[in-house]
């Protein structure tokens, strides 16, 4: 008997029948698109997405690809989007896509204009095989469309993401299988989540019982919790939780998520927070909490090599968030729901029904905030997925249009009075006249244990220098020049020497303010975006055991380097709102009413609402045209070249950068790039044991000779940094370029 074969010999010299494949792979879709609503939309693409491969001419293919090693050369996804576009509609576009990724509505024209169909007999080969088949092709026009969809476009366009999403980690996970010798495909059982929810009681119940000094704090931060797991058995919906700094957030909102989710029976709980070292931080907290086993940290500074062998092995190796917790970035979160490549969207399939935490929400991008907010509302509205914004510094989102009838249920119930009562800074003002950076660095230095916050690289070097040449013994520095593990070993410095009361002089940029714990009695702030003042408060007094109140010095020194354009605007909101008044008087940024209308100036000034990328995102989403989305549309220029707009596309970091490995900080990660050069088939794994010797510089450095002769190439987009490592700010390129500051 013929047989049709969807995957070549494996290691056990067994081909891969296209039967088994098509009804494995629609059957794990069928499971993971159940999630939103779409089981049966599922179950017919994951059966259809390689019908193709009934054609005589990929058979032959596939048998001549075994002997020379060579690409099959045959197209196979047409026909399945075509067989199937009547019946699923733009769905159809998840089939064409499934190796290199949506395109857009109008790649399913060709197809639909062809009338009788892509070759009748490949059709009639696939039925016969896999029978079952025929039924879903007999289904009336658009029959398997969830009928929300039919309302509403970009409900569709995201229900089309999930459904694509599902049908590629469908398709990975089986094909991998095959390829590994195993039976079916390995898939995580669901969670017990009121396993896990007991668990996380019982832990934090012994950790608090471990607490001998917590005095009053622990008190807040008990009730704030209580509060947080009282409103967990609310509908699913988009939750806000406003809590000061300090108060215990990290353990309340995922108190929130594990209670909500046993109520409700939601899959998983996903955080996600603006910066890798604060993942990194609640990682560790959950792994304590919940055992390593159910905890998933996912995010990296390194992309995979686009193509080749390199490239599938590290595609292979890709998480697809099954795992009960997920911890991870909003870059990653973001850019992956919008985002087209099916390496990218494999995790996208368990937004749905499941519990999003957004830590430090005021850190998402004004540029592409109305479609983050428009995904997240269609998501909780339409997809089951409950949505958390926790922060100190709570956005007002509900002065924009895309938010502004919907229904958001506070976690906290009088945030005002929290706010008041966990005040432990005092504010004051130094802008008129204006110092110099010099006279707030001599200023904070007449402090025993001091923070400087400032807004670029440059600015914390020179304060770094100034100290450096008085008390270099008692003086640290942190920026993103610097390696994770660099970064690390200065905070544990650092808060051993606070929690001894000796001497210390830290001077960071603005990383340190999204939830790192560290504690100072005093703090002196460059003008920022009031949320960026608030979160640099939350550094001083932290614990509230300091006699009187923390210290927050706000400067505005004179030379200070200039931040990029939309931090300005923050800047100008924020002299709008806060600090000394004309009539008299002075506003600090805890002050929560005022707080609310500087987001109204904030989002006017930055044309929020109405932005051209923002709009430009949006209508492309309800053109379906995915590309245009991840990398912009295309766009004519002079003498007819035409090229996508990547202004306009969607994107949560503008500012491209290049992993580098600081083999010049720790002898041991030249040694680990040894071995990523001697065994590239180890990639993944060296590559997690690199990261924490990775620094992401800008692109636009690279655009000089110089700094590309010291960053020769190791794997993919992955470079090793062989010019100085500065003992204590890192990477340094300012010998080498006039670079921007920022």
């Amino acid at each position: 008997m013929f047989r049709l074969w969807a995957h070549s010999r494996n290691g056990d010299d067994q081909r891969h029948l296209l039967s088994d494949h098509a009804r494995s792979t629609a059957a794990l879709a069928r499971r993971f698109a159940a999630e939103s609503g779409a089981a049966e939309l599922g179950f017919a693409l994951g059966l259809f997405h390689d019908a193709g491969k009934a054609s005589s001419c990929w058979q032959a293919g596939l048998l001549r690809a075994e002997r020379t090693d060579a690409a099959v050369g045959v197209p196979h996804k047409e026909f399945g989007a075509q067989w199937l576009a009547d019946v699923a509609g733009v769905a159809s576009l998840a089939i064409l896509g499934h190796h290199g990724g949506l395109t857009s509505r109008s790649a399913l024209w060709p197809l639909i204009a062809t009338g009788e169909g892509l070759e009748d007999e490949v059709q009639q080969a696939f039925l016969r095989e896999v029978p079952e088949a025929a039924d879903i092709l007999a289904q009336p026009r658009g029959g398997l469309v969830p009928e929300e969809w039919m309302q509403e476009r970009l409900t569709a366009e995201l229900g089309v993401r999930l459904a694509f999403s599902a049908l590629v980690d469908a398709d990975h996970l089986d094909t991998a299988a095959h390829f590994d010798g195993r039976d079916g495909p390995w898939v995580r059982a669901d969670a017990d989540m009121a396993g896990l929810l007991a668990r996380f009681e019982q832990r934090r119940r012994r950790m608090l019982d471990g607490r001998s000094d917590g005095g009053w704090i622990d008190g807040v931060r008990e009730q704030v919790y209580q509060t947080a797991i009282g409103h967990a058995s609310g509908k699913t919906g988009v939750y806000r939780m406003p809590a000061p700094t300090g108060v215990g957030k990290t353990l309340s909102a995922a108190g929130f998520g594990l209670h909500h989710a046993a109520v409700h029976g939601k899959r998983r709980v996903i955080v996600a927070v603006p910066f890798i070292t604060v993942t990194e931080q609640n990682a560790q907290v959950y792994r304590d909490m919940l055992g390593a086993e159910n905890v998933l940290e996912h995010h990296s500074a390194v992309t995979p090599p686009a193509s080749g062998a390199e490239g599938r092995r590290w595609r292979a190796a890709a998480e697809n968030w099954d795992s009960p917790f997920v911890v991870t970035t909003t870059v990653q979160l973001f850019d992956s729901l919008f985002g087209r490549k099916p390496s990218q969207m494999r995790k996208v399939h368990r937004l749905a029904n499941a519990v999003v935490i957004l830590d430090e929400v005021q850190a998402l991008p004004l540029r592409v905030l109305v479609p983050i907010l428009d995904a997240l509302r269609v998501l909780s509205e339409q997809f089951g997925t409950t949505v958390l914004l926790t922060s100190a510094t709570q956005p007002s989102f509900e002065h924009l249009r895309v938010w502004e009838d919907l229904d958001m249920t506070e976690v906290v119930d009088d945030p005002i009075t929290l706010f008041q009562r966990m005040r432990r800074v005092e504010y004051e003002w130094w802008l008129d006249p204006q110092p110099t950076l010099g006279e707030v660095a001599a200023a904070a230095a007449e402090h025993e244990q001091v923070l400087v916050v400032v807004n670029t690289i440059a600015d914390a070097r020179a304060v770094y220098q100034q100290w450096e040449a008085q008390t270099p013994e008692i003086t640290w520095h942190l920026s993103t020049r610097m390696c994770a593990a660099h970064r690390r070993a200065v905070l544990a410095e650092v808060r051993a020497r606070l929690k001894e009361g000796r001497a210390v002089r830290l001077v960071s940029t603005q990383l340190i303010e999204a939830g790192v714990d560290v504690d100072f009695p005093a703090v002196y702030r460059a003008l920022a975006p009031a949320e960026s003042l608030q979160q640099a408060a939350g550094r001083a007094n932290r614990e509230g055991r300091r006699p009187g109140m923390g210290k927050v010095v706000v400067f505005d020194a004179c030379d200070m380097s200039t931040p990029p354009a939309g931090y300005r605007i923050g800047i100008g909101a924020t002299r709008t709102h806060f600090g000394p008044r004309r009539g008299g008087g002075v506003v600090d940024p805890d002050d929560l009413p005022t707080l609310s209308a500087y987001y109204r100036t904030l989002y006017q000034r930055s044309n929020t609402d109405n932005g051209e990328r923002a709009m430009e995102i949006q209508r492309n989403r309800e053109k379906f045209d995915f590309e245009a989305v991840t990398d912009g549309p295309v766009r004519s220029y002079d003498g007819g070249l035409a090229r996508r707009e990547r202004s306009l596309a969607f994107r949560m970091l503008d500012d491209d950068t290049v992993p580098v490995v600081a083999t010049g900080y720790d002898p041991w990660a030249e040694e680990i790039l040894e071995q990523l050069r001697s065994h590239p088939e180890e990639a993944g794994r060296l590559i997690r044991e690199l990261q924490p010797f990775v620094v992401s510089l800008p692109q636009r450095l690279f655009d000089d000779p110089a700094v590309e002769d010291l960053c020769p190439q190791v794997v993919g987009d992955l470079r090793e940094w062989r010019g100085d490592y500065h003992h204590a700010y890192g990477i340094d390129t300012s010998t080498l370029v006039k670079e921007e500051v920022w």
